[in-house]
This record gives C-alpha cells, structure tokens and sequence, in this order.
C-alpha cells in the first residue's frame, strides 16, 4: 500500500483544485463550453511549470482530469481525429447520467511510464570486499567494474537476493507504484512502457490511484451531473458511509456534517449504517442457520464490492457462498425510498467500486449518484461552507455501534459476530478477515481447498477497510481513530431485533 496516504501532497491538491472548479462551472457558469474551455487556463495560470518540462503538459494533463471530472472518457490518442475538451459535454450536462465503465483511467500523458521491476545499485555501493551481492547471484548478473558492484539487466531474474544481502542497503528496488498497489495484476504496460488497466481484470478498487505519486490515474465523477439534479428542483436525500467521521476537520462533529450537508441543498441525511445494521442481522441468523449447522462449506461477507466481484471473477466456485443480503448502501437506499418515494439518493462515502456498484444492472441498487468524499469536500469550497464554522442543528443518532463499525477492516465479521453472540448465544463462531485485494485472493485459495470450513470470512479490497478507501481524505489510522469514537458513541451496541423471532428460531433447529 502506498505510505503517501494522508500527505497533502500536490497531486491530491491538484485533484481538490479540479473537484471544486467543476463544482464551480455546475454551480455558477452561464456559458458552461467556454468557461470548460478556459478552466485549464484558470488552474495552470503560470508560467513554468513546477513539476513537468513545460506548462503546456500541465495543461494536457488537467484537460484530461476535468474530462473525467465532468464524467466523460478520456479523449482518444488520435491525431488523425483529435477530440476537443468539451467533446460529448451535451451528453454529460444533464442530471441523470450513470457512470459508464471504465471506471479507473490512465491519463496517458501524466504516466512516467516508470520501470515495472527492476533492481539497481546506488551511489551507497561501497565497493567492498566481500560483495556477497555477487556471490548470491544465481545467474551472474553482477559484475565488480572500477571497484563497484554492477547489474546486467539482461540477465537479471529480479529474485532480490543481492538486495538481501548488501550490508551498505546499496541496492534499491524499483517497481511501478501502481502495479505494486494491484492485488488482481490488472496494470498492464502499453508498447511505450506506459501503465495501461486492463479492464476485463480491474475491480475499480482505485488502490492504483492513490498510489501513483505522478498522479496519472484517476476516475470519473458525478458531481456535475448531482449539481445538476439539485439545481433541477428534485428531492436528493443523502446516505453517508460510516468513515465520514473526521474526513473535513477533527472538530466537525457527525451533527455538524449532517447540517453542513443540508446546507448543502440536501433534503435529508441518513447513515448508510442502518444497512448495515440490516444486513447484519441478517447475516447473523445466516451464518447459524446454515454455516454454524454444517449445511454450507464457508460463508463471504459481500459489502466490498471489489472483494465480491474479485472473488466471482478468480474463484466461480464461490459464488453460492457470497452473501445474498443487500449491501449496506442499497440496503439504506431502499429504506429511503420507501420512506421518501420521491426522492433521488446519492450515496457519499470513501469507496471508488461503490460508482459502479450503483449502476449494475443485476441488483438494482435505487441509488442515482455515488460521490467520495474528496468529490464533496469540492462542492463545499464551491459553495464557500466553511464546516468548522457551521452551527449544528441535527442529530446523527440512527445506527448502532455493530453497523458504524463495517467502516473499518474486521468490523463487518465483528458486527456479525456481535450480533450471533446476542441474538443466538451458544453458538460457535470463526470468524476470518483479509484486507488487500492480495491478501483477499490468499484467502479465497484456502477456503477452495477446503481450510476455512465453518468460517464466515470477511474481505476489503482496500488494507484498512473502508476508511482507506480512494476517496478519502485524512490519513488512515487517523480515520479508523475517529470512527472507533463513532462506533462508541452509538446509542446502542447492536441494532435492536425482536428476541422472541430468534429464540423462536433457535428452538427451530
């Protein structure tokens, strides 16, 4: 995983800078191509460029994000056919537009096409005696020339062992931070040695995107089209995702967010915790029900969307194990569609795969928009909210502890868990959690062959769990410290259930 996580380096301020500007076109603009035509202008508005060899790649680059921004594709490499800016804007300026995949694009011109894996030796080589790199190598790839240690590139196998041995740590590996980032090996290479995603193996984790520290990955937006439905009169009423909690400032407090965000132009708000708390009632009596009672091999969580379509993608055979209970974002959607017939949901919360959770066809998910919160915390600077300022005027007091806890890597097992050793006291539990697309793989390798038998096994694409998702905006560990306050601020440990229909349930068996 990538250690820039939570460093406001230029590339995030970059991406803030053009979240906000599209907010400010959606907000404010009366001759939308000519103001998109000018942005690139209005954020690279100097002369030599900090980072690149001239501005007019800035420029290039910011083109390309504000496409994807606006929720347009990247413009194709064709000189023989050269897209403008604004090219399919009339598509885009409306107020009902799902996400098209792909999802997750490289920005061909941003990429440094960066080694894939590759292992040099530094300056830091002493030349000494001993040079145990060269003893180890079991192809003979390094050769002493002037007293230093030297790598054929050609006959390295990339095995490390010089690397493992080098007492002066003289020997740096390097490999596409991207790459790198992949658990499902989707980052391919182009015949210019540029990083290309592979489309037919990509979850839409955006673990890629995080981790590339030039910045050359990104993906689409709906925040033009939300602005657009709000502007449009129609009722939208919000779901927050637990991890909410600390993303715009350590002093703006849940009741806070949630006056923010109908200051915002929000009809209402509801935490998509309730959902959760749905499911994992639901997931409780399952797992009695048919794993606790042999009938089934091992039952997944199936809340992380790039976990399950993983897993359906690598492993077929795990299909019939993948939980049949709503996830908690369309679990809380049709709750607010059955309260609120009228209204369109958007759901905000730290998850790229949730853009196109929302717009598959096989489950309908009664979500209209999926925005992160870096995509909100634009709209905020668009409208001038100060959050820190506002006066809060609501409650957050809906979920309990079990379901605000499915935020964090291991709380979604724990809120089942919780929830079996409440309502079905007795019962024997083994619970298993993998965070990190590699790591999910492990797992799912060891259930095939039959070692998580009577398991219910939780999995998270992204190491930390929802709080360390693409579009988050704090640090991690910081994010996982404010939702534990969350959690324990709860009303309640686990959602109320009538104990009657569980007992009666148990005695059932």
């Amino acid at each position: 995983m990538s250690n820039m996580r939570g460093i406001d380096t230029p590339v995030r301020k970059t991406r803030r800078r053009v979240f906000k500007e599209v907010a400010n076109l959606a907000y404010h603009s009366e001759n939308l191509k000519d103001d998109m035509e000018a942005l690139p202008y209005k954020i690279v508005d100097y002369e030599e460029s900090e980072y690149w060899e001239n501005v007019y790649r800035d420029r290039a680059v910011i083109r390309e994000r504000i496409r994807l921004a606006m929720g347009m594709s990247l413009r194709p490499e064709d000189r023989d056919h050269p897209a403008h800016l604004t090219q399919g804007l009339e598509e885009s300026n409306i107020d009902e537009k799902y996400y098209e995949p792909p999802l997750m694009q490289v920005i061909p011109s941003a990429c440094n096409a960066c080694p894939e894996n590759r292992y040099e030796i530094t300056d830091s080589c002493m030349g000494c005696v001993a040079h145990p790199c060269q003893s180890v190598c079991p192809n003979g790839a390094i050769t002493m020339v002037k007293g230093r240690s030297v790598i054929d590139q050609d006959k390295c196998i990339k095995c490390g062992k010089c690397k493992a041995v080098c007492p002066y740590d003289a020997i740096c590996h390097k490999e596409r931070p991207c790459k790198h980032a992949c658990g499902v090996g989707a980052v391919k290479s182009d015949k210019r040695g540029r990083a290309v995603i592979d489309n037919e193996i990509c979850v839409s984790c955006g673990m890629c995107m995080v981790s590339c520290p030039f910045g050359a990955i990104a993906d689409k937006s709906q925040i033009f089209q939300l602005i657009r439905a709000m502007q449009s009169g129609r009722k939208i009423i919000a779901q927050v995702a637990p991890a909410f909690v600390g993303q715009f400032g350590s002093k703006v407090t849940p009741e806070m967010f949630k006056t923010a965000l109908k200051e915002l132009g929000f009809a209402d708000v509801y935490e998509t915790a309730l959902g959760a708390d749905e499911g994992c009632m639901a997931e409780a009596e399952h797992y009695v029900k048919e794993v606790a009672s042999g009938n089934q091999a091992f039952a997944l969580t199936s809340c992380c969307p790039s976990w399950s379509v993983m897993a359906k993608h690598l492993f077929p055979e795990t299909i019939d194990k993948i939980s049949n209970e709503l996830t908690p974002m369309v679990a809380t959607a049709r709750i607010i569609k059955k309260e609120h017939p009228d209204a369109s949901v958007v759901f905000i919360g730290p998850c790229a795969s949730k853009k196109l959770e929302a717009s598959r066809r096989t489950v309908r998910s009664d979500v209209d928009f999926v925005i992160t919160f870096e995509e909100l915390a634009g709209m905020f600077e668009a409208k001038g909210i100060l959050l820190h300022e506002i006066q809060a005027m609501d409650e957050m007091t809906d979920a309990s502890g079990a379901g605000r806890g499915y935020g964090v890597a291991g709380g979604v097992a724990s809120a089942i868990e919780k929830c079996i050793n409440t309502y079905y006291p007795g019962t024997e539990i083994h619970i298993e959690h993998a965070e990190s697309l590699a790591e999910c793989k492990k797992i799912l390798l060891l259930a095939k062959a039959g070692k998580m038998n009577g398991c219910l096994i939780e999995g998270m694409a992204c190491p930390g769990g929802c709080v360390a998702g693409a579009g988050t905006n704090i640090a991690i560990p910081q994010a996982a410290k404010e939702l534990d306050k969350f959690k324990k601020a709860a009303k309640a440990e686990v959602p109320a259930a009538k104990v009657k229909n569980a007992v009666d349930f148990e005695n059932s068996l």
